[in-house]
């Protein structure tokens, strides 16, 4: 049975970084580029997943829990410069 290799979102997310610096600098090889841009996708489509359950682990906690309401997240707007 093949196993697949994921790691904890905090990782998932520093390694997608990692790896976004190294092609940033621009010292890998076409080949090199290809298979780290590979490793991006997928740490990148499991970050979003990871995402997605957590966000359908607290709608879950909303609809069970009594007298909660669910409201819109709305970003601080941070143009105060």
């Amino acid at each position: 049975m093949a196993t697949k290799k994921s790691y904890p979102f905090e990782e998932s997310l520093a390694r997608l970084e990692s790896l976004v610096e190294k092609m940033e600098s621009g010292d890998l090889s076409l080949e090199q580029s290809l298979a780290t841009f590979e490793e991006g996708i997928k740490l990148t489509r499991e970050c979003q997943q990871a995402l997605k359950d957590a966000e359908q682990k607290v709608r879950l906690l909303i609809e069970k829990s009594d007298g909660v309401t669910e409201t819109p997240f709305e970003a601080p707007d941070h143009n105060d410069e």
